[in-house]
């Protein structure tokens, strides 16, 4: 008996390791059960908004077709619906949202591949794709030290006058180039005489609110004052020509709007909003000085040892300032997207740029957004859904009063002021043009009065540092707090509407054409 015990043991004894193997596996098998189980959780947590987007659009898709409204145009209204919360919440990337437009036009909407991929590609979009290459080609001429040298020899050394200055010199170069380059090109301006004025950012703190407050601002109230300030201006405009515009009614020439024409209904908005915001910024940011002679010192000694312009940047000065006279006097013929993609190519011709820094440095992304946007926009105007939206909301307005005039106005500003604080402003009014427009043509309005109003209002997101592209670019230095662009936002915005509303009551029926 003993002898079978022994015997017992030392199998169980040989065994041992095996059993402990099989054990630490099982429990590994667990754990990993548990490890993946866990990811799941959080992956479907982290895209919980994807999933949202879909069901809201899925379940509004397949409600009661609402009367007056097209299968087709509920169809268009679910998509744009999931487009917007995606727009607002990004649980996946930008670029994805566009794709799945495409995607449901196509499959959806039972469009013609053909047909879709067609109304990707407008004059606004190749507008767009142009001021990006463009964007890039500038800004590596590094042109920044002495743009602010430039600024300083102007406006002296006492801050108020150099915030005003750059507010100013931003505006000029916004509202021809685009926001978000000459945000791009003028931080380090900002960024330069902050350093040189303290090497502790805490000491000066104020000091950099206004300096870098001018940067964006300058770039925000300049960006509609032509039609290549922003991407949101040549979307109106292609809207204008596609919906009103026919070349046998000479009633619908003007909705072909030129840059010129452009400039006399918006460039006075900039105009007086331009000495507004120095005062707003030193009444929001009181500067811990005034006195920047120091730094203004050591920038002129980092400028005199860089020595003078070289040849390749008088180069790129002088084609850019054509590019800009081709905007000016060519682009009712050949469009400002033509002009734009001139540009680029004569950039690349000169050797000024590299096709691998624009490759690299455009963001291709936002071509597809953009390009996505419009073709949605469009597909509202044609199945029927941007005008069943415009009866809608003029029957809610109606009941308030404001179905006309300053009340009509003023509520498609509110509108737009809203969606654009919540997504890029080419994106709000890609959305919301096709609506307004309806809006105006229901109503008895002014349609070309009406998209001025929406593009321009679409500029007002001045609330958080994601509403602007210029913002976005100034926030990333670090030198600035999230609350600060609600503390001087909301004053910006007030005003900005004030004025649109006087422009559009007593300056625009002047030069109506």
């Amino acid at each position: 008996m003993a002898q079978k015990i022994s015997l017992a043991r030392d199998s169980l004894q040989a065994h041992e390791p095996a059993h402990r193997l099989s054990r630490i596996r099982r429990q590994g098998y667990q754990r990993w059960r548990l490890l993946r189980s866990y990811f799941s959780l959080a992956w479907l947590y982290e895209k919980r908004w994807f999933f949202i987007a879909m069901l809201a659009g899925f379940a509004f898709m397949n409600m009661p077709t609402p009367p007056g409204l097209s299968h087709e145009g509920q169809i268009v209204l679910a998509m744009s619906l999931v487009a917007t919360i995606l727009f607002v919440t990004e649980p996946v990337p930008l670029p994805t949202v566009p794709l799945l437009i495409i995607v449901g036009q196509v499959v959806l909407l039972k469009l013609d591949p053909n047909k879709v991929a067609q109304s990707l590609m407008s004059d606004s979009v190749l507008f767009i794709l142009g001021s990006l290459m463009l964007a890039v080609a500038i800004v590596k001429q590094r042109l920044d030290k002495r743009i602010a040298w430039l600024i300083v020899r102007l406006t002296g050394t006492n801050l108020f006058w150099i915030s005003f200055g750059i507010t100013t010199v931003c505006g000029i170069l916004a509202a021809f180039v685009g926001e978000h380059t000459v945000a791009a090109m003028m931080l380090p301006v900002g960024v330069t005489l902050i350093s040189l004025t303290s090497n502790d950012p805490k000491k000066v703190r104020n000091v950099a609110a206004v300096l870098l407050f001018s940067i964006s601002y300058g770039c925000s109230i300049a960006g509609i004052a032509t039609p290549s300030g922003g991407a949101r201006n040549a979307i109106i405009i292609n809207y204008w020509q596609q919906f009103y515009y026919n070349p046998a009614d000479p009633a619908t020439w003007r909705f072909l709007v030129d840059y010129i024409d452009w400039m006399w209904y918006a460039f006075p908005m900039f105009l007086l909003r331009l000495p507004l915001v120095t005062f707003l910024l030193f009444l929001t940011f009181k500067p811990e000085t005034t006195d920047l002679s120091r730094a203004v010192a050591r920038l002129r000694t980092q400028i005199e040892r860089d020595g003078p312009l070289k040849p390749s940047d008088y180069q790129a000065i002088f084609l850019f300032f054509i590019v800009i006279l081709g905007w000016v006097f060519w682009s009712g013929t050949l469009g400002l997207g033509t002009v734009a993609i001139a540009g680029a190519t004569v950039f690349l011709v000169a050797g000024l740029v590299r096709w691998e820094d624009i490759n690299s440095g455009v963001n291709w992304g936002v071509v597809l957004l953009y390009a996505a946007a419009v073709s949605l926009g469009v597909e509202m105007k044609a199945t029927g859904a941007a005008e069943w939206l415009a009866n809608s909301m003029l029957a809610m307005l109606s009941q308030f009063g404001a179905a006309q005039g300053l009340g009509l106005w003023a509520s498609m500003s509110v509108l737009t002021i809203a969606v654009s604080n919540t997504m890029t402003a080419g994106a709000a009014v890609a959305v919301l043009g096709p609506v307004v427009l309806n809006t105006a043509t229901v109503a008895g309005d002014d349609p070309l009065t009406l998209g001025f109003i929406t593009a321009i209002s679409s500029a007002f997101g001045y609330l958080t540092a994601a509403a602007q592209p210029a913002f976005t670019i100034i926030y990333a230095s670090g030198y600035l707090k999230a609350n600060d662009f609600l503390r001087i936002g909301w004053k910006m915005m007030l005003l900005s509407f004030i004025l649109l509303l006087m422009l559009a009551t007593f300056y625009w029926p002047l030069i109506a054409r």
